[in-house]
Order: C-alpha cells, then structure tokens, then sequence
C-alpha cells in the first residue's frame, strides 16, 4: 500500500475510501492522479529525459512518451531531434510511437518531408493513416497531392481519414483536387461531405452547396485561367475551445492552444526555421 505524504485531514479522506463502495476507489484514484498530474507539470521532464525516452528501444511507451514532448516542445526542431522523427516516420514498426513522430515531423519538418508522411497513408494501421492526414495539413507540397485525393476516394477508408483529407486538400486550388472533392460530396458520411464542400468554398471562394452537379456546372463554364483566382487564404486547423471554469481550477495545468497557421512550405510567410518563432506548444495526449 502506497503511503501518502498529504496533510493529515486529507490523508484520512483518503484512506477512507478503502471503506466505502467501490466507485469511491476511483474517486481516490483520481486525486492522487491529479497530484501526480500536478508534479508532472511543475517539474516536468527535462530536454535530456525527454530526448533519453525518445531513443529507448527498450521501451517503446517511452519512445512514444518522448516523441510527444519532443514534438510538443519549442525546441523540438533541431536537426538531431527531426532526423530522429524522420527515420521513425520511416521505419519505426510500432504505430503508436510512428503516428508520434508523423505529428513531431508535420510541426518541425520541411516541404519535403510530406513525401514521407504521405506514404504513411497505405498503413496498415488507422490512426497511422490519421496522424498521416492530420500531418499533410500541414506541410505544403504539390507532390502528395494525387496520393491524398485517391485515398479520400476510398470508402472503405475511416471516415476520420477522409475527412482529414478533403480539409488538407484545401490549400491545393487545382483542377484535379477540385475534381476529387467534388466526387467526396457523393460520399455517405455527412462529415466528408462537408469537409469536402469547405475545401472547394475555401480554394474557389463560391458557395454552390452539397451538390456535385452545381459544382461541375460551375466548373466547365469557367474559364480555366479564373476558377481559383477567389482562392482564400488556408490555414491549417487546430483545437481550440472556449476555457471553462475548471480548466481554471487546474490552475497547474491551465490548456494551451496552438493558433491555426499558413502551412510549412505555402509561401513564404509559412516557412518555418529552427530557431525563429517557434510554433505555440501543443496541448499533448496523456503520456501517463
């Protein structure tokens, strides 16, 4: 048994959990989980430690564990650290710690490197395939184009993917991107309907709804040379919501959101250097 070093009154409240029903368990173990998420944050592992997990080949939840606050952290794009992303984006066989280093890679890596995470997108596994879509939103290369649209006309594909997909191709305004997320709009998830018609909104600057035929219409009596001359300016999405009061309440671990951003890549504006402007920090998934 486990012994607490908490003040006495609240040493008691804990130790009485053993006496009543169960579903107070987890209540006492949600408040040593919560003092525990207090020490992670207020001493949190150091560059070294992380870097250390990083390259455990012993451990691969360690390897994951560093990756994620590598790629989470404003020095999380030096060269030793990206090389290092790259390879397990390559060759790394676990999935977890993989889609880890798609996402480290998409935050610090440069145009080239969507490539290699768009081979990603023939996984075997689905949330590699998701990290891979997520990643490709936010590095800009013409290349991967064809690979992103042939995917996001594969139904048997997660909806999750392909909706990943119609978003990321958004920044593509060219006409066989356009001709792929018009095909989206006949798929039967809602949700890829109309990460497909946002897509087609954002790169035209036109509103014709869910209807693919508006859209083909719209497509053959436009001159070639004006069909994205409305283009708007893309972004790639992050998460972001509204503070609630407890996210106060946990004053040690207040959330931090990272601030939609011009792909690497895109132009100029969107390239980013290793030492210049280091993106907003990521709020990381659990790594306890």
């Amino acid at each position: 048994m486990m012994t607490c070093l908490f003040h006495q009154p609240l040493r008691i409240a804990i130790a009485s959990c053993a006496l009543v029903i169960p579903i107070s368990l987890m209540s006492c173990d949600t408040i040593g989980s919560d003092f525990r998420s207090m020490g992670d944050v207020l001493m949190p592992p150091s560059p070294q430690e992380a870097a250390q997990w990083a390259v455990d080949t012993t451990d691969a939840e360690n390897m994951r564990r560093g990756v994620v606050l590598l790629g989470t952290s404003s020095f999380g794009g030096v060269d030793a650290y990206v090389k290092l992303y790259r390879f397990y984006v390559k060759d790394m066989r676990d999935p977890l710690v993989q889609a880890a280093a798609i996402r480290a890679l998409s935050q610090f890596g440069h145009s080239e490197d969507a490539l290699l995470i768009a081979e990603r997108l023939s996984s075997a596994f689905p949330h590699v395939r998701l990290a891979a879509a997520i990643g490709l939103q936010r590095i800009h290369n013409p290349a991967v184009t064809e690979t992103m649209w042939r995917k996001l006309q594969e139904e048997s594909e997660t909806q999750e993917t392909r909706v990943e997909l119609a978003i990321g191709l958004g920044q593509y305004p060219q006409d066989d991107v356009f001709q792929g997320l018009v095909a989206a709009l006949d798929h039967s998830e809602l949700t890829v309907n109309v990460a497909a018609l946002d897509s087609l909104r954002l790169m035209t600057g036109h509103d014709l709804g869910l209807y693919r035929t508006r859209w083909l219409g719209w497509y053959s009596t436009t001159p070639e040379a004006d069909r994205f001359v409305d283009e708007n300016n893309y972004l790639y999405p992050t998460y972001q919501r509204h503070m609630a009061f407890w996210d106060y309440v946990v004053f040690w671990d207040i959330p931090q959101w990272q601030s939609p951003r011009v792909p690497t890549g895109l132009n100029d504006a969107g390239q980013r250097k290793t030492h210049d402007e280091p993106p907003a920090p990521i709020a990381p998934p659990p790594i306890g």
